[in-house]
């Protein structure tokens, strides 16, 4: 079995990355402005402080989890 070297990554690896973290940052601004507009402070100093968690609630946000 050959292995590849450390060259440049290819285009659907880069893409493929570039969505999830399009994901990640999407649900952490979800979180954020919805704390903001709805009063939740605490939250949303959290979810600002800890990206997880802003990650999190913004998912559940989005599925109606919250």
């Amino acid at each position: 079995m050959t292995r590849r070297g450390a060259g440049p990554m290819d285009v659907k690896t880069a893409g493929g990355i570039m969505l999830i973290l399009s994901f990640g940052y999407s649900a952490w601004l979800t979180s954020i402005v919805f704390c903001a507009s709805n009063g939740h402070r605490p939250l949303m100093i959290a979810g600002a402080a800890f990206f997880p968690v802003g990650v999190v609630h913004g998912i559940g946000i989005w599925f109606g989890g919250w």
